[in-house]
């Protein structure tokens, strides 16, 4: 390791800008729901975590989806089922 480093041409910002038609965002996400995805792409063998999540989704969002008012009837449903 040297005593000093010459940062004089420097550049700030990124190591890799993102690719076209990605954007960079910051989310958290539940550790097992990180942990399952990480461990779909080790089982396969290799790949990125990222483009699985991604997938998915992609996936969600162009299922046909019901109202929301029909979601929540249903998922009153089922909490008042539970309970009772």
């Amino acid at each position: 390791m040297k005593k000093e480093y010459d940062f004089s041409k420097g550049v700030r910002g990124p190591v890799l800008k993102v690719p076209p038609g990605k954007t960079r965002v910051t989310i958290r996400l539940d550790a097992d729901v990180l942990d399952w995805f990480r461990q779909q792409v080790d089982d396969a063998g290799g790949g990125n975590y990222q483009t699985l999540i991604n997938d998915a989704l992609r996936s969600f969002v162009h299922q046909k989806q019901e109202p929301l008012e029909s979601t929540l009837r249903r998922v009153i449903r089922d909490e008042l089922r539970r309970a009772g």
